[in-house]
């Protein structure tokens, strides 16, 4: 099994993340998980695809995929967040992006509050943006509301053509 997944290359990508959710799903199947109370879940690494020299930790599980390019930011690869886009870069490359699933089913605590704000940045195949080209939400760092983010048009991008 390779060590990472370029998104791009899959004609079905939304299938892989099934199969990746279900195959978390089964090796945690003793604690009771079920398919449909697992969720995708994602933390962007710092590395870039030359820099995978393993697969994800197994006690996580997931995979690593790469090959996404955002549009409408800039990505800070050393603070790991979202930056305002540098004058006349239409595209960044991101770094690698690890995909894992997590259950949904447990006891929610209310007191735990975010310090850290996210930006559910949609994913999309090709750069015109329909509910055909969706593929998924990846959460993204941000220290300004996230709103400035979707007023911006900020996406992630497979293919830039």
């Amino acid at each position: 099994r390779p060590h990472q997944f370029w998104m791009t290359g899959f004609f079905n990508p939304q299938g892989f993340l099934t199969a990746m959710r279900q195959e978390i799903t089964r090796a945690h199947a003793a604690k009771g998980w079920a398919l449909d109370m697992v969720i995708l879940h994602n933390d962007v690494t710092r590395m870039f695809k030359e820099d995978v020299t393993a697969p994800p930790p197994a006690e996580i599980g997931g995979v690593y995929v790469y090959g996404l390019f955002l549009d409408g930011a800039s990505w800070d690869r050393k603070n790991v967040k979202l930056v305002e886009p540098q004058p006349k870069v239409l595209f960044t490359n991101m770094p690698v992006v690890h995909v894992y699933a997590i259950n949904n089913a447990g006891p929610k605590d209310e007191t735990k509050k975010l310090t850290v704000q996210y930006y559910h940045c949609p994913v999309y195949k090709k750069p015109k943006r329909t509910d055909l080209t969706f593929i998924l939400h990846i959460l993204l760092k941000t220290t300004v509301n996230p709103d400035h983010w979707v007023l911006r048009g900020c996406a992630l991008l497979c293919d830039t053509k």
